[in-house]
């Protein structure tokens, strides 16, 4: 069963974000076990987002959080956010293009 984590944040720094998520990509090509990434700009709030991450399941997941990238990532992007990222964990039960 796929699973998704949705990270929620607030940032004045949306570039710079951007940056370090190419950056994890390329340090990371080959090793991480993300099988999809969407990061949405909320319409109607300034400076709200949300990154949906599928996996393919919930240990590869873990998998992925267990990457020392992923760990340099995490810390770096605490830094570039107003405040604490809420992170959601969900098993996918529908996927329908």
């Amino acid at each position: 069963m796929s699973f998704v984590q949705i990270l929620e944040f607030s940032t004045k720094h949306a570039t710079e974000v951007e940056s370090l998520m190419n950056e994890w990509r390329t340090q990371t090509e080959g090793k991480r076990h993300v099988k999809r990434e969407v990061v949405a700009k909320h319409h109607d709030r300034p400076d709200h987002y949300v990154a949906l991450v599928e996996f393919s399941s919930y240990e590869e997941a873990q998998r992925n959080s267990k990457l020392p990238e992923t760990d340099r990532f995490n810390a770096h992007m605490v830094k570039l956010c107003d405040g604490p990222i809420k992170f959601s964990d969900y098993d996918v039960i529908r996927d329908k293009s």
